[in-house]
């Protein structure tokens, strides 16, 4: 399966789709970013979301946060965004420092800005198969089976990991295509057989 191609198209396609928005609204779609410190990895992966959004003809607006930003702040933070007009999508950089509540964060996100499908809202929309945004990863996956027009009717899924944001939104988003999903989890015994 070439991911890299499926992605090449679908941010072809995004482009077109937010040059119409501009075109439309006269104002291009943005995605807020915020991160809390500056761990390394997390500092570059939000660089390559604001160049794939520049890529894409959305703007983006980052808000950097000091490692000793409390849970409060970064909830007020987060709730002016999702009431910003300006603002189409928010997506907090991940994990956050462990002194701060990730999931109270989370749950700061106006459920249609949550573009990484986080929240409660986002979650349960998913599992009941209504429309909303679903988790990123496991989206990515199902439109990467959904490109080879994998038919996972009746299929045997097992599913590594339960955390929120990666095992169990997959193992519901094959649920709802009609797959048998098995979770394995750090508890599983005898998980190799």
């Amino acid at each position: 399966m070439d991911g890299t191609a499926l992605a090449r198209r679908i941010s072809e396609e995004t482009a077109a789709l937010a040059a119409k928005i501009t075109e439309r609204t006269g104002t291009a779609p943005c995605l807020a970013t915020v991160l809390v410190g500056e761990d390394p990895a997390s500092v570059t992966y939000v660089r390559m979301k604001q160049n794939r959004c520049a890529k894409a003809g959305i703007t983006s607006r980052h808000v950097a946060l000091p490692a000793e930003t409390t849970t409060e702040e970064l909830v007020a933070t987060i709730t002016a965004l999702s009431e910003d007009p300006e603002i189409s999508g928010i997506l907090l950089q991940h994990p956050v420092p462990h002194h701060i509540d990730e999931r109270a964060a989370f749950e700061a996100i106006a459920p249609g800005k949550d573009v990484d499908g986080v929240t409660m809202h986002s979650f349960a929309a998913m599992g009941f198969g209504l429309p909303g945004f679903v988790s990123c990863t496991p989206g990515g996956i199902m439109r990467l089976l959904a490109e080879y027009d994998v038919d996972l009717t009746g299929k045997h899924a097992v599913v590594v990991g339960r955390s929120a944001i990666l095992g169990k939104p997959a193992g519901m988003l094959l649920l709802e295509q009609n797959a048998t999903v098995t979770y394995c989890h750090s508890r599983t015994q005898d998980l190799s057989s």
